[in-house]
């Protein structure tokens, strides 16, 4: 089965300069925990609920004046819609890594996929394992 079958395809990009309170009313919204970032139709990185928590809350941020580019993870894992469940389960898996963008042959963000992807539209077997390996501790 091919990831674009079970992705997530209701998915936007937010502005870098987009601040973090405006960024966390659309997850709120939404119902998300990770916005993409993109500028130029092309993703440069992705933004966690964690991320603002860790990066902004506890480091004393303002949430009002600090922008999405400044916590957000600039480096990102991403999988094609052409993959394979079992492919991108096992990109996950030793990235220890729950979401991932979904980008065409373009490299045009086209979705999201989710461990909850996996287990609801895809393989229970392959997303149990997945879970499995992403929550091990690695230190």
């Amino acid at each position: 089965m091919k990831i674009k079958e079970i992705m997530s395809k209701e998915v936007k990009f937010v502005d870098p300069n987009t601040s973090l309170q405006e960024a966390a009313k659309i997850m709120r919204e939404k119902d998300i925990g990770i916005l993409p970032i993109g500028e130029n139709e092309r993703i440069v990185g992705m933004l966690t609920d964690r991320d603002i928590v860790i990066r902004t809350l506890a480091n004393g941020k303002d949430v009002k004046s600090t922008t999405v580019k400044e916590v957000m993870t600039p480096k990102c894992l991403y999988c094609f819609e052409e993959d394979t469940i079992e492919d991108v389960s096992k990109s996950m898996s030793q990235s220890q890594i729950r979401r991932m963008p979904v980008l065409n042959k373009e490299k045009r963000l086209v979705g999201i996929i989710s461990l909850g992807d996996l287990a609801c539209k895809g393989s229970k077997q392959v997303a149990g394992d997945a879970l499995q390996s992403i929550s091990q501790k690695t230190r």
